[in-house]
């Protein structure tokens, strides 16, 4: 039985340094990419993606947030 991921990460933001705690969004079943995201208080939108390093580059390179995992 594989580890599940973790439902929250805590990241430094990259615009105003205070902490950020981003969440695991809903996705497919399988095990390819876990995303998360979350948003600052100073409003800064962090992303952040574990697993297959297409599908992850994939995931943060989707500005817009308007990214869907297919195989």
């Amino acid at each position: 039985m594989s580890k599940k991921p973790s439902r929250t990460l805590t990241f430094k933001c990259t615009k105003c340094s205070k902490p950020v705690t981003v969440f695991l969004q809903k996705v497919s079943a399988c095990s390819h990419i876990q995303p998360y995201q979350g948003i600052c208080t100073c409003g800064e939108v962090m992303r952040h993606a574990t697993g297959q390093k297409d599908a992850v580059e994939s995931y943060l390179a989707s500005a817009d947030g308007n990214w869907a995992h297919h195989h």
